[in-house]
């Protein structure tokens, strides 16, 4: 009888030792070594000649273990309005350590991040040929290798950097709407590298005056702060792989990426439960979108790969974070009246947040006709006048 209560004694210990590591392996991710988007300057000195920049840090944030960084390079990868043929297109990756001078031939030597320290490389691209004008975007990969308490793990680093920016001195062309003028405003491709309120004071601000309200779709906010995910660092799981499978087809969630990318957001426990509860009330009480009521907002805000323009039709691109924070500060320091929206072609117009006192009702009717459209029109700010 003893033997057989040392026995069962042994096996709880073993459990709750086994729980205890996997609790504590769930709550100190390994090879958390984060790289920020940098800081990046563009030089055009010729036509024929662009040379892009930029600096970056690495970040240890794995509690109390060091992370090994073996490898590290770049993939540049173009895009244009017209044929690439002749442009070439070269890029090298420099470690810029406090301790370590970069080696002249270019070998990456590989590296300890120390516990809770940072290092920095510097990327640089050149791009070469005969006219480079029709050049849109360069999306850098930056890959990189970890090697640290999770073993060695591949990882990129996606960075969108604009190759063209619109004139804003052009004064953009007004659509009239009951009571109001739209003034759909053309910008460069926005990116992780760019924050709303810039935006606002280079291209509407020119063209704004006392009382008129900017309007902001959500998923160019969302890009600004760099809420996109490749694919490829999404890792379906149980629930989403199941789940996803009874959703339109046309839906973002129809996915296991999509559906995934959702439960990292809230957790798979209030996913499941809202799907159950969402079927449940559809099919007896005939009452659609419980799901979505109960999963929560971004729910209705990701959109899955091929949601929006190139390069970002490759990535899974969330809603925004705290639009009323962000509409705030525009009013704060531009005093115009703001509002971040989602407004697609079947005239539906969802307001995210907007400074008090702005009218809605006019807001509403002068995007109803989604004037930034849903293309590749790069008019991801409205400025709307009121009719006086």
């Amino acid at each position: 009888m003893n033997v057989e209560i040392i026995i069962i004694g042994v096996g709880v210990a073993a459990l709750l030792i086994a729980l205890g590591l996997e609790l504590q392996y769930r709550r100190r991710p390994g090879n958390n070594l984060e790289l920020t988007a940098g800081n990046w300057k563009l030089d055009m000195p010729s036509p024929q000649h662009y040379q892009l920049t930029g600096e970056l840090e690495f970040i240890n944030r794995t509690e109390a273990l060091e992370i090994m960084l073996p490898e590290v390079w770049a993939e540049i990868k173009l895009l244009s309005a017209s044929s690439l043929e002749g442009v070439s297109c070269n890029s090298k990756v420099i470690s810029m350590h406090s301790d370590v001078p970069a080696r002249e031939d270019g070998y990456w030597d590989a590296y300890i991040v120390k516990i809770g320290k940072k290092t920095k490389i510097q990327v640089s691209v050149e791009i070469a040929g005969d006219n480079l004008s029709h050049l849109q975007t360069a999306w850098i990969k930056i890959h990189y290798i970890t090697y640290g308490p999770e073993g060695r793990i591949d990882k990129v680093r996606h960075i969108i950097h604009p190759l063209q920016y619109p004139d804003s001195s052009i004064a953009p062309k007004k659509i009239k709407v009951k009571g109001a003028e739209v003034l759909p405003i053309r910008t460069h491709l926005l990116t992780e590298l760019d924050n709303p309120l810039e935006v606002v004071k280079s291209y509407v601000l020119p063209h704004a005056k006392a009382g008129d309200i900017v309007a902001i779709g959500e998923t160019p906010v969302a890009l600004m702060q760099g809420r996109y995910r490749h694919p490829s660092t999404v890792k379906p799981r149980w629930a989403a792989k199941r789940i996803c499978y009874y959703f339109m087809p046309t839906s973002s969630l129809a996915t296991a990426g999509g559906m995934q990318t959702l439960v990292d957001i809230v957790g798979p426990v209030r996913v499941v439960l809202a799907f159950v509860i969402g079927a449940i009330a559809k099919a007896v009480l005939r009452k659609p979108g419980v799901f979505y009521q109960l999963a929560g907002e971004q729910a209705r805000l990701i959109d899955d790969v091929t949601g929006t323009l190139p390069p970002y039709d490759q990535f899974i691109v969330l809603g925004p974070e705290n639009p009323q924070q962000v509409v705030a500060q525009i009013k704060q320091e531009t005093g115009l009246s703001a509002a971040i929206v989602d407004v697609n072609d079947l005239k539906a117009v969802k307001i995210l947040a907007a400074t008090p006192g702005l009218d809605t009702s006019l807001l509403e009717q002068a995007l109803i006709g989604n004037p930034a459209g849903n293309a590749d029109e790069q008019t991801p700010v409205v400025l709307i006048a009121a009719n006086s």
